[in-house]
Formats: structure tokens, C-alpha cells, sequence
């Protein structure tokens, strides 16, 4: 499903137009990015809970040539699944 999938379908389950749908899935969105930017966790109780992660700088190899490199440390975004939607995946 991608975001337009998404969209058709809030405006399915809400009986409300497309237009007004995508509005409230990008505000949705942009809540849930705003809290992530501000270091934030957004917590959606029986769904789950988007939290920021820190990877730290490592060192790593080439698989081609076996030479050293160095990995820039990231910044990422971890989504762990709630009990309500474990429960409805079976």
C-alpha cells in the first residue's frame, strides 16, 4: 500500500472526499515527522511506537576490494509493532 492507496482508503472507511482525506493523512503524517524531528516518541496505543534511533560511526570493509572504510553515523526511524496489532496479524 503507498500513500495514495492509503488515502483512497481513509476516504472509503470515512465517506469523506479524496480531497479532505489527503489532508488528513498529511497532517497525520507531518504530526508523527514534527514529533520525530523535535526527538519525540509518538506512541499509538494498540498500533505501536515510531522512536528515533542513533547509530554510532563504525568501521566496516569493502566486500569487493577487502579495503577498511569508515560508516558515517545515521540517524533513523524504528517502528515497533503494539500488542493490538500483533493480535490482528495473528
Amino acid at each position: 500500500m503507498n500513500k495514495m492507496d492509503l488515502i483512497a482508503a481513509v476516504a472509503a472507511r470515512t465517506e469523506m472526499p479524496k480531497a479532505k482525506a489527503a489532508e488528513a493523512v498529511g497532517a497525520v503524517l507531518g504530526a508523527v515527522e514534527g514529533a520525530l524531528k523535535d526527538g519525540e516518541e509518538v506512541r499509538l496505543v494498540g498500533f505501536g511506537t515510531f522512536a528515533i534511533t542513533h547509530r554510532k560511526a563504525s568501521k566496516g570493509r569493502d566486500p569487493r576490494t577487502g579495503a577498511e572504510i569508515d560508516i558515517a553515523a545515521t540517524t533513523s526511524v524504528r517502528f515497533k509493532a503494539g500488542k493490538g496489532l500483533k493480535d490482528a496479524l495473528g
